[in-house]
């Protein structure tokens, strides 16, 4: 077989392009599966945050971790990882092939210590700098503008380090409701 041949053969078995609409439909569906899993995690680390800090059964009660936030902080996003986690992976990135499942838990875990340090960093500097420690204030600088923060963080890298599998064409097609 001349190299001219070798390269015609190499072409054909090559997957199709992907159109741009399929390509958008693609995107689209992933930023919202991503915003979705983002949406359980935040109820599941509000919720837990609240719970350990604020004893949600009398809201501005003071919970078993009232005067250390930045751990009960810790231990709330540390639940809300392992669901999102999960669901990142069945879920938002499932089209793409894993090379190493311990690979992507290692980098998925390192992340979101990064990500830890962004929401703690928002929660540190309302509590310890502006001297604000209400409920309302807690919420919006550690769940809402730390979670936010770390959410625009976490999609970029899950990306570009942690789901970077190829894509499985069966399982993009599938997700994406394109037909063979």
């Amino acid at each position: 077989m001349s190299s001219g041949e070798s390269s015609v053969v190499a072409a054909a078995d090559a997957p199709a392009s992907r159109s741009l609409s399929e390509r958008l439909w693609t995107g689209l569906r992933q930023s919202a599966a991503f915003l979705v899993v983002g949406v359980v995690g935040f109820l599941v680390d509000a919720g837990i945050y609240n719970l350990l800090v604020f004893d949600l059964g009398a809201w501005g009660g003071e919970g078993l971790m009232y005067d250390v936030p930045l751990p009960a902080k810790i231990i709330a996003i540390a639940v809300a990882t392992v669901v999102t986690y999960f669901g990142n992976k069945w879920w938002t990135f499932s089209h793409k092939q894993s090379g190493s499942p311990a690979r992507e838990y290692l980098l998925y875990a390192v992340i979101n210590v990064i990500a830890i340090g962004l929401q703690l960093g928002c929660l540190g500097f309302s509590r310890y700098v502006l001297d604000l420690s209400t409920p309302l204030a807690d919420n919006i600088s550690g769940t809402l503008v730390g979670q936010i923060v770390a959410v625009v963080f976490r999609y970029w890298a899950y990306d570009k380090f942690v789901f970077t599998g190829e894509p499985d064409r069966e399982t993009t097609n599938r997700a994406t409701g394109v037909a063979d």
